[in-house]
C-alpha cells in the first residue's frame, strides 16, 4: 500500500470521549505529511539519478565494448601485419639465395670456362711451338742444304778457276 503526502494530510480520525487533541493531531499529521513529502522527493530524485546513472553506465559499457572490439581488430591487424611482414622477409630472403645461386653458378661456369680455354690456348701454344719448330727445322735443314750446295758450288768454281788457269 502506497501512502502518498496528500493521504497523510487528508487522513481524518473520528473523535470520542476523551479523545486526541484535535488541533495537536492535525499539527502533527502535517509535519509527517511534510517529512513524507521531503522524503518522497529525496527518493524519486534518487530513483531519477539512478535511471541516469544506469543510462550512463550502459553508455560506458556500450563505450567499452568498442573500445575491446577496436583493440582487437587492432591486435588482429597488428598480427596481420607482422605476419605479412615476415613472409615479405622470407620470400626477399628466397630471392636473394635465388639471385646468389645463380650468380656462383655462372661464376663457376665462367671459371670452368676460363679453365677450358687456357688449356686450349696452351695446347694451340704448343702446337705452334711445334710447327715453328718444325719449320725452323726445315729452314735449318734448308740453310745446311743450301751452305752445302754452295760450298759444292765453290768447290765447283774453284776447280774451273783452276782448271781455267791451267789452261
Amino acid at each position: 500500500m502506497n501512502i502518498t503526502p496528500l493521504d497523510i494530510q487528508q487522513q481524518k480520525f473520528k473523535t470520542r470521549i476523551r479523545g486526541f487533541d484535535v488541533r495537536e493531531v492535525d499539527a502533527f499529521l502535517e509535519q509527517m505529511a511534510n517529512v513524507f513529502e521531503s522524503l518522497h522527493r529525496t527518493h524519486k530524485d534518487m530513483q531519477e539519478e539512478v535511471r541516469r546513472l544506469q543510462l550512463e553506465i550502459q553508455g560506458y559499457r556500450k563505450r567499452e565494448e568498442t573500445f575491446k572490439r577496436a583493440l582487437l581488430n587492432s591486435q588482429k591487424v597488428l598480427d596481420q601485419m607482422k605476419d605479412n611482414a615476415r613472409k615479405s622477409a622470407e620470400l626477399i630472403i628466397a630471392e636473394a639465395e635465388v639471385k646468389a645461386e645463380k650468380i656462383l653458378n655462372n661464376a663457376h661456369n665462367r671459371l670452368a670456362q676460363l679453365h677450358e680455354d687456357i688449356s686450349e690456348l696452351k695446347r694451340q701454344r704448343m702446337q705452334i711451338e711445334v710447327q715453328i719448330g718444325s719449320i725452323v727445322e726445315g729452314h735449318r735443314k734448308l740453310l745446311d742444304l743450301s751452305k752445302e750446295g754452295a760450298k759444292a758450288m765453290d768447290e765447283e768454281d774453284a776447280k774451273l778457276k783452276l782448271l781455267k788457269q791451267a789452261r
